[in-house]
């Protein structure tokens, strides 16, 4: 069996201290464990020298891109041009900030290899980490993700939270994707979720940022993800069956498309 290529999406704004560091934790981990990768890192629009230093570091390793991206800005954009940019069979999302687990990227793409869809990581089920959360954050995440599992009827506690693991082709059959800022967390969750896509939670380690400010402002972002929820609470009820039905259908073209050319492998 071929090995799968995956792509780790970061997006980057005014990350030029934190970059060096987050590179170099994956770089370690992932070639430990002899695993083909690439870095998209998605600088957007940042004011320091982000896209200098990321360059630097392209120079000895060709297995990291720069996307620069051009106004309007915004983590959803950002996310977005990279998830449009990568090559590989797996993709994740990780931070730029250090706030993510390398190992944790590890977990994510072995339980792809055994045949999950989508590897959603939770900082708040036995087994997880987390350091330095600040306190009115965690409480407004922990009511505002029961009242999502509530709604979506899922097990899965930790859905606004962007590292998580998905095949690229679930990524691609769930597009287009519109969110503009964080609210793309729970899009891309979301819409993988409501498609009965085969999806796995295990937990993960978080760690406060350690250099510069987190770009997330909740009262603002209170209404891009209702908009979200919204939406997509509307697609499971009403339209369900049709999105279900068109995964069955990139499914059938998939597995034909296999056998072929494994039939021509054999014949040749």
């Amino acid at each position: 069996m071929n090995e799968l290529l995956l792509s780790i999406v970061i997006p980057a704004y005014n990350e030029e201290m934190n970059i060096p560091g987050t590179v170099e934790e994956l770089q370690k981990t992932l070639r430990a464990e002899s695993i083909p990768y690439e870095l998209v890192i998605v600088n957007d629009n940042s004011k320091d020298s982000t896209p200098d230093v990321v360059r630097k570091l392209m120079e000895t390793d060709s297995g990291i891109r720069l996307v620069n991206r051009t106004p309007p800005g915004g983590f959803g954009r950002a996310i977005r041009s990279g998830l449009d940019a990568v090559k590989g069979d797996v993709v994740v999302i990780y931070m730029a900030d250090c706030s993510d687990d390398p190992k944790n990227v590890i977990q994510y793409y072995r339980l792809i290899e055994d045949g999950n869809d989508c590897v959603f990581g939770s900082r708040f089920i036995s087994g997880s980490k987390v350091e330095h959360y600040p306190k009115v954050k965690l409480v407004v995440n922990r009511i505002v993700n029961k009242c999502i599992q509530m709604m979506f009827r899922c097990k899965f506690n930790d859905l606004t939270n962007a590292f998580k693991a998905y095949r690229t082709e679930v990524i691609r059959e769930c597009g287009p994707f519109q969110s503009s800022h964080f609210n793309i967390t729970l899009e891309l969750s979301l819409s993988a979720l409501i498609r009965r896509y085969k999806i796995v939670q295990i937990p993960i380690n978080w760690y406060g940022r350690t250099w510069g400010v987190s770009n997330l402002k909740m009262r603002e972002m209170g209404r891009r993800y209702l908009a979200i929820l919204l939406k997509i609470f509307c697609e499971r009820i009403f339209i369900v069956d049709d999105l279900i039905a068109e995964k069955e259908a990139h499914q059938r073209f998939r597995d034909e498309k296999q056998i072929e050319q494994t039939t021509e492998k054999d014949a040749g």
